[in-house]
């Protein structure tokens, strides 16, 4: 054997190596990020549906698999972008360590195209599978059982899967106005050889396309109410700091508790008795619910009563401080993109199919704007999934502590799916990082969109903007009438309604 042969194969290894690695690498991140998804959705699920020994629980068993799948490549879409502003980071500092030799461009790339591809997978197959499977019962007629139920789901979604080509068929007519490409389209479609090569370069492309732009839409709708929101959640979970005196407060959250823990006493005994009363008779499911409401009330008093003084008086103040922040961070960034896109082409989100790590920094002020970028990454999709339940129209899909139904889980998991696996176009979109794109992610129709991406950077300012405006006017309007004691007053009564009752 030569030298030029001997170099060859050993070229050959090691990039077979360095594959083997990366599929290590791969598997032991998802396999960890699977784990803990499960872990999740076992404190959510509700336990009686999965303690018979029929088959409904084994076909809740299944669609539970396929959620904790979802709810990994969710969260691995979520990870995705700060996973690689920190590599590219590391490698800058360090660019010659041996240890970290791993983490390099293939790896990150191979990371882009598989959250890409499980993304895909989950919401054109896995989900509906797992919904159809849960609903399903068998055809009339046919052997009850499974395989009865996989028969049924499997007929259903094939009828879903041409109704959304169809779809998409027509969608993309309407879009493309090029007769020369209509007809070559059509050419490709009666030609059944060329099928597959079809719906997979241009069918789940734009399909996935349209489901990102609905994605950011509605981070575009979430986000900004999300971090009005914050400062309300926050502040119920932290306990404020006392205005009045120490002592006075004391004695009036030990009253308070005293007489929370009286009632909370009271309703379990009549809710374990059985019945209310032998004059009276109330509605059970009320009393549960007086209760649950007790019992956090009383859970907050006890938390209020031993707080420390550095947690009332400085962890308040300062997460506050933290959500101004980085609000207003934010914001600032949003608007600065916005005369970047003005002045410079270069502004605008693209893809690439190269990841060039630890050539330079993506941000400019170096380590220390790659760490606020990927804080901000995070505090964005915290924000749009606070502001996503918050509204009105998803607050039902809230999900309960070991009391969540099967069907509900599965709607958390494709929501939670299509906001996170939006995250990273939002992130590019707005400014938040200059990371571009990689993988089938920057081929997106609508990226390339001068008038698409101004749009969205302006409301976007304007209605965060605009929800922290009225968010801080209310607030301080309250204060004030809570300070001056006008909470107190009587409201006054018009004469139209004081005649309404005397009529």
């Amino acid at each position: 054997m030569d030298a030029g042969e001997h170099d060859g194969l050993s070229a050959r290894e090691q990039l077979f190596h360095e594959r083997v690695r990366e599929c290590i690498i791969c598997a032991l991140l998802f396999a960890s990020l699977y784990i803990l998804c499960y872990f999740i959705l076992t404190h959510f699920k509700r336990h009686t549906d999965f303690t018979t020994v029929d088959e409904d629980a084994a076909v809740n068993r299944i669609a539970l698999w396929l959620c904790t799948f979802t709810l990994a490549v969710s969260l691995g879409a979520v990870l995705l972008l700060p996973f690689s502003i920190i590599s590219n980071e590391v490698l800058l500092s360090f660019p010659q360590n041996y240890y970290i030799q791993w983490l390099n461009g293939s790896l990150i790339h191979g990371l882009w195209n598989l959250v890409f591809l499980f993304s895909n997978l989950s919401l054109v197959f896995l989900m509906p599978f797992a919904y159809f499977f849960t609903e399903s019962e068998g055809f009339a007629g046919s052997k009850k059982g499974i395989m009865a139920r996989v028969y049924e789901t499997f007929v259903v979604l094939l009828l879903l899967t041409l109704l959304v080509l169809g779809m998409v068929w027509v969608a993309s007519a309407i879009v493309d106005n090029d007769a020369a490409s209509r007809e070559s389209l059509y050419g490709e479609v009666l030609d059944l050889l060329s099928m597959r090569q079809y719906l997979w370069e241009y069918y789940l492309p734009y399909l996935y396309s349209c489901i990102s732009l609905f994605g950011v839409l509605l981070l575009l709708l979430c986000t900004p109410f999300g971090l009005s929101r914050m400062f309300t959640v926050t502040g119920t979970l932290l306990v404020k700091p006392r205005v009045r005196a120490i002592k006075c407060n004391k004695v009036l959250t030990q009253q308070q508790l005293n007489c929370t823990g009286f009632e909370e006493a009271a309703i379990s005994r009549k809710i374990n008795s059985g019945k209310t009363s032998c004059w009276l008779n109330f509605d059970m499911e009320v009393l549960r619910q007086q209760y649950l409401a007790i019992h956090a009330h009383r859970i907050t008093l006890e938390t209020r009563r031993k707080a420390s003084a550095w947690q009332r008086n400085l962890g308040y103040p300062l997460a506050m401080l933290s959500l101004l922040s980085l609000t207003g961070i934010s914001v600032l960034v949003v608007c600065f993109h916005v005369l970047e896109l003005l002045l410079d082409d270069a502004a605008m989100p693209r893809g690439i199919q190269d990841a060039p790590l630890g050539k330079v920094s993506f941000s400019v002020f170096g380590s220390f704007g790659a760490a606020l970028q990927v804080i901000l990454i995070f505090y964005l999709m915290v924000s749009s999934v606070v502001g996503f339940y918050s509204s009105p129209l998803f607050t039902k899909l809230l999900p309960e502590q070991h009391d969540t139904a099967m069907t509900k889980i599965i709607g958390n998991c494709v929501s939670l799916l299509v906001l996170s696996s939006a995250l990273p176009v939002l992130s590019r979109t707005l400014g938040i990082t200059r990371f571009d794109l990689l993988g089938d992610f920057g081929r997106f129709n609508w990226l390339g969109n001068f008038y698409i991406v101004f749009l969205y950077n302006m409301l976007f300012a304007g209605l965060t903007t605009l929800c922290l405006v009225k968010k801080f006017t209310w607030a301080v309007q309250a204060e004030l009438i809570r300070a001056f004691g006008l909470h107190k007053l009587p409201l006054p009564v018009t004469r139209s309604l004081q005649s309404s009752k005397l009529s």
